[in-house]
């Protein structure tokens, strides 16, 4: 599960996507090249909610967690930050997000993983190999409080089972058996990986079916990271 990520500087976004300056709204700056946590505010790319024919691309701000139909406040206290591929079709969080096409891309310069090998957490920086931003699949909802009629934009970040990929499989604690408390066997393991949509992708997996966009879900090849443990923050003073 993913739980920090570096957002990109708004013209990165912007450059990679084809995204307009007047897509972006002054205020929507501040969420730009800083360390997210969930909960925190993110931008996201979607499909234009404008779009009656063709297709373009809006970048909004939201809540990294996202806010259910049936919340009765934007502050969702359960975890919504991730969604597992696997479950979002019949969780009740996100069932009606993706049987509607609310269907995002999540950009991020470099996102965090943790690294139990040595048997401590080591956090591990994965970037792409070609330099480039990631744009991770996710899902949004627009929630509106029915009181005030305030709208609350939110996203979750989707993940996919992992189990045996040389790279993600490698990362989180491992899982125990209650019993003995001994690591579980690999097969066992639910290993969690983000799921990248390259650039050729996106029409597809923001404006296709949803069998079309089922077919984009899959662990990223090796080839596509450049991970590594991060580095030591500095100690000044």
């Amino acid at each position: 599960m993913c739980t920090r990520y570096i957002s990109p500087e708004q013209a990165a976004i912007e450059r990679g996507w084809h995204i307009g300056r007047d897509n972006s709204e002054t205020w929507l700056r501040q969420v730009f090249g800083v360390e997210l946590f969930p909960r925190q505010t993110g931008p996201f790319l979607r499909r234009s909610r404008g779009d009656v024919e063709g297709f373009s691309l809006e970048l909004v701000a939201g809540r990294w967690g996202l806010i259910p139909p049936f919340a009765v406040s934007p502050d969702v206290k359960f975890a919504t930050y991730n969604a597992r591929s696997e479950e979002m079709a019949s969780k009740a969080s996100f069932r009606d997000a993706w049987a509607r096409g609310q269907r995002c891309i999540i950009p991020a310069t470099a996102f965090y993983e943790p690294n139990w090998e040595t048997g401590r957490n080591v956090w591990w920086r994965f970037q792409r190999a070609d330099g480039e931003p990631w744009g991770l699949a996710g899902l949004w909802h627009r929630w509106v409080d029915r009181r005030s009629g305030e709208a609350h934009e939110s996203y979750t970040m989707l993940t996919l089972h992992a189990n045996g990929h040389p790279l993600m499989g490698r990362m989180h604690k491992p899982e125990v058996d209650p019993a003995t408390r001994q690591p579980l066997p690999p097969d066992l393991q639910d290993k969690r990986s983000v799921i990248p949509i390259e650039r050729g992708d996106v029409g597809q997996w923001l404006a296709g079916t949803v069998a079309e966009a089922q077919a984009l879900l899959k662990v990223p090849p090796v080839d596509l990271f450049d991970a590594a443990p991060e580095p030591p923050k500095d100690k000044a003073g």
